[in-house]
């Protein structure tokens, strides 16, 4: 059972591994949205969950055009909102659900990346009021400028960091909860800002960016150990997190970065280390990182926790635990499926031009694969990219459709560029396109 609603991209490689994770992802969030929002597994609790729904929101709206699905749901948590700002964990809200503010700021962040992916700007217009109410409740837990724990309620229970981090990652430590929820709120900062400038509220965007800068600085002070050379308590989200949103001084970042990326491998012996709320940020920090080998080496282990483990032990749909416990088709750790289209492909949304009106093309090789090829449907028609490396040399197709430009960025490794038996210059290693069909020879080092 499942929505009527429209995929609107498709993934393939040469790595079976990967189109089998892809394909996966894909078919769980089908199962899943239905009835005007994102659902928990069908059968256990048929619940919106806000947390859930941010992991995964940006793969969604990738994969499926489910725009209806989010006008319907943001309504839902806009009517869930109690005096004074404070709201629950599940739109809608029936009674109480567990979470925390990644599961409340659902509010912030989903109108936001529904206006980047379909350039509807009707929820952030409704629903900035809204917003900033949120932010007001924010503030009367905020301590010292942190946020501390908000109150249990009726319709509301606990107060997460991360959820269901595979074993041996203490997500519950306190520190841990601390400084994942106050990032979260600087990210939050950081989407209020843009909203308030797309909305032409230039003071009120400065001021987003003041409050966002302050915390950064505090969120630094507060949880990083000089001594140790982590944050909190060095988990994969603890390090990646504040690297994220500019917590990290830049004089520090090689060192987190490092630090983190060899814990992973001597610690977790590469594998993955997060769970519904590490998932997209471990994603999206790879991605702007351009650290692709690193985490196609953690979608490659196939023993627990992982992707292929769940594949291995005849999961279809991805599991509540990355063991396999309770649930068997869930939204915990969907959040990995834009990595397909924005790191593999290599096609990423400009969000000053949304709805795909002008977007990236960079595609990022991880070794090992020789080909990859991604279509994704716009409202301008189909972008597509196809990509085979053979020895040195990258064959490059693009099809852009009319009404959509793109900047196609030359890999660094690239020492010459061809297309149509004619040299392009690669100096500033960017190529300006407009609709047409670009078919390109990269000869790398």
């Amino acid at each position: 059972i499942y929505g009527d609603y429209r995929q609107t991209a498709t993934f393939e490689c040469s790595d079976a591994d990967l189109n089998a994770i892809h394909n996966m992802i894909q078919y769980t969030m089908k199962c899943l949205t239905f009835s005007g929002y994102m659902v928990d597994c069908p059968h256990l609790e048929r619940a919106g969950y806000g947390g859930d729904g941010n992991s995964s929101t940006m793969s969604l709206q990738t994969m499926y055009d489910v725009a209806p699905t989010f006008t319907n749901w943001i309504q839902t948590w806009g009517d869930s909102m109690r005096e004074g700002g404070s709201l629950a964990h599940v739109g809608p809200n029936p009674g109480a659900g567990g979470g925390g503010p990644y599961w409340c700021g659902f509010i912030v962040q989903a109108p936001w990346r529904t206006y980047v992916n379909y350039n509807d700007p009707r929820l952030i217009k409704n629903y900035y009021p809204k917003m900033k109410e949120w932010f007001s409740y924010v503030d009367k837990y905020t301590v010292d400028g942190l946020l501390k724990r908000w109150p249990d309620t009726q319709y509301r229970d606990w107060f997460l960091g991360d959820w269901l981090a595979p074993i041996g990652v203490d997500a519950g430590a306190q520190s841990s909860v601390d400084l994942v929820n106050n990032c979260f709120i600087s990210e939050c900062l950081g989407t209020m800002e843009k909203i308030a400038l797309m909305l032409g509220e230039k003071e009120e965007a400065e001021k987003f960016a003041m409050r966002r800068k302050n915390l950064n600085e505090l969120i630094h002070q507060k949880f990083y150990h000089p001594g140790k050379g982590i944050y909190s308590t060095g988990s994969q989200l603890d390090m990646c997190y504040p690297m994220l949103v500019g917590a990290v001084p830049d004089s520090l970042y090689d060192d987190v970065k490092r630090k983190m990326m060899t814990d992973t491998e001597k610690q977790h012996k590469g594998h993955i280390a997060v769970g519904l709320v590490g998932v997209p940020i471990l994603t999206e920090w790879a991605i702007r990182n351009r650290e692709v080998d690193f985490l196609y080496q953690m979608l490659k282990k196939r023993d627990y926790p992982g992707y292929l483990y769940m594949i291995d032990n005849g999961a279809t749909a991805t599991w509540e635990y990355w063991s396999g416990e309770r649930s068997r088709v869930h939204n915990c750790y969907n959040g990995i499926g834009t990595w397909f289209y924005q790191a593999i492909g290599g096609l990423r949304i400009d969000e000053s031009l949304p709805g795909y009106q002008h977007v990236f093309i960079d595609p990022q090789i991880p070794k090992g694969l020789t080909w990859a090829k991604m279509a994704k449907d716009t409202p301008y028609g189909v972008i597509a990219v196809d990509w085979e490396l053979t020895d040195n040399i990258m064959d490059l197709q693009v099809d852009i459709p009319v009404g959509v430009t793109a900047t196609l960025c030359i890999p660094d490794e690239a020492v010459s560029c061809m297309m149509d038996g004619k040299n392009i210059r690669i100096e500033k290693k960017m190529i300006q396109l407009k609709a047409g069909n670009f078919k390109y020879y990269i000869y790398m080092k």
